[in-house]
């Protein structure tokens, strides 16, 4: 994976996530988005696109138009690569629609298909693609699908399905909220003791101290959780993350902290224990955020403002037929629990027209609650690429199980007994 795409990639994810989390201080509620979905359809309509289209894409991607076809398949090659990640494009044009050979022959492998012109027939195809392509985790393609003038004459889309485990499981308790914004309410918390301190650091940035926790996946891919003061922008506190994260922006690992409460839902102490062992104990409720993104509402940030003016084509290197980007949307879905971590995103564009002790020994602890509002990433270990980032503002309440779940839950406990006990 090019480093240069890897940071192009990154510094769009930052610059959406401040938008959608809410940049002013002024958050819109959680939400999930993966620019790593979005960056290689941009590149590819920048690959066939001609004027201010062409210049504003390029902008917006960091990177040369002329370049852009081939950062978008090194990329997508790359994602291939990443285990516990499913990524696919796909294009479906309609029959009459003439395509540009050499814009084509650039495309990363992938779906092709055909445009029947029968929105219901068209839409159920779009679907189970969607479907199909993350495991269920998105089930429709973002796409309206109109008739008349206004008709679609190409789909162009992208799926990404990250599926992780964790190395240790969390341990799930419901648990009632004393304090804060989810005060009086019983969620799914989990918990995880560590001797590894350092899953936890402290970084800096324009909002003040944010505590990232690093929580290690089986797959090469990890979830960073990121809290900030009470009164932190979200969109701030996800930008500080990310740099962090990506080791743009330098951040302190809990060994090298002062006791105290050198950040954000963090407390560090020296305390005697009867191991030499520091540990790290971490409290997270789980959660699952959904989010749906229209594209053009942020035409300025993906560079699309010119490329939707329908007066004259913007793309003569995709097609002799003057097009413009009627729509661009994103479907995402984040979950984050006590074994593992699940993301997925669809994104198209549309064109028209997660006893007594004896105490010798001095050692660190620390301990970390997530119990407010919190920003999470999911970041390829190697490459430092953002696959996803997003905020929590409604983390998952517990419900009790119905009888009959828990007796066959009971019943399933009693046969592994005796099966152990034989």
């Amino acid at each position: 994976m090019r480093n240069s795409t890897v940071r192009a990639v990154n510094r769009l994810t930052a610059r959406w996530a401040a938008e959608a989390a809410g940049g002013d201080g002024h958050g819109q509620g959680g939400t999930v988005l993966t620019a790593a979905g979005v960056w290689p359809l941009l590149a590819l309509l920048a690959d066939g696109a001609a004027g201010p289209a062409r210049a504003e894409l390029a902008e917006a991607l960091g990177i040369p138009a002329g370049d852009a076809a081939a950062a978008a398949r090194n990329l997508l090659d790359a994602l291939a690569g990443v285990r516990g990640l499913r990524s696919a494009t796909g294009l479906w044009a309609a029959a009459d629609l003439p395509l540009e050979a050499p814009w084509t022959a650039r495309l990363p492998d992938g779906t092709r298909g055909t445009l029947t012109g029968d929105p219901d027939a068209d839409g159920k195809t779009l679907d189970a693609w969607a479907a199909e392509r993350t495991d269920g985790l998105v089930e429709r393609m973002p796409v309206a699908l109109p008739e008349g003038p206004d008709a679609v004459r190409f789909v162009l889309a992208s799926a990404l399905a990250l599926r992780l485990k964790w190395i240790r499981p969390f341990s799930e308790y419901p648990q009632r909220m004393h304090e804060g914004p989810w005060a009086g309410r019983e969620l799914v918390v989990l918990h995880r003791t560590t001797s590894l301190l350092d899953r936890a650091k402290v970084t800096h940035g324009p909002a003040g101290p944010v505590t990232l926790l690093e929580v290690v996946g089986d797959t090469g891919v990890d979830v960073h959780l990121l809290l900030g003061g009470p009164d932190a922008p979200p969109g701030t506190v996800l930008t500080t993350g990310i740099e962090a994260a990506t080791r743009a922006r330098p951040s302190t690992p809990v060994s090298l902290l002062p006791d105290g409460n050198p950040g954000p839902g963090l407390t560090v102490r020296t305390v005697c224990a009867e191991s030499p062992e520091p540990w790290l104990s971490v409290a997270t409720p789980a959660f699952e955020v959904r989010a749906d993104h229209d594209l053009l509402a942020r035409a300025r940030l993906f560079g699309l403002e010119s490329a939707t003016d329908r007066d004259s084509g913007s793309f003569p290197g995709i097609s002799s037929e003057p097009l413009a980007v009627g729509s661009a949307r994103q479907s995402a879905v984040a979950r984050f629990h006590a074994t593992g971590f699940e993301a997925a995103a669809v994104t198209a564009f549309g064109a028209v027209g997660a006893g007594l002790p004896d105490l010798r020994y001095r050692t660190r602890h620390a301990h970390a609650r997530f119990d407010r509002p919190f920003g999470f990433l999911a970041v390829h270990r190697t490459s430092r690429l953002v696959l996803a980032a997003g905020w929590v503002t409604d983390p998952l309440p517990y419900e009790e199980p119905d009888q009959e779940a828990k007796e066959a839950e009971e019943a399933e406990e009693a046969e592994e007994a005796e099966f152990w006990e034989d």
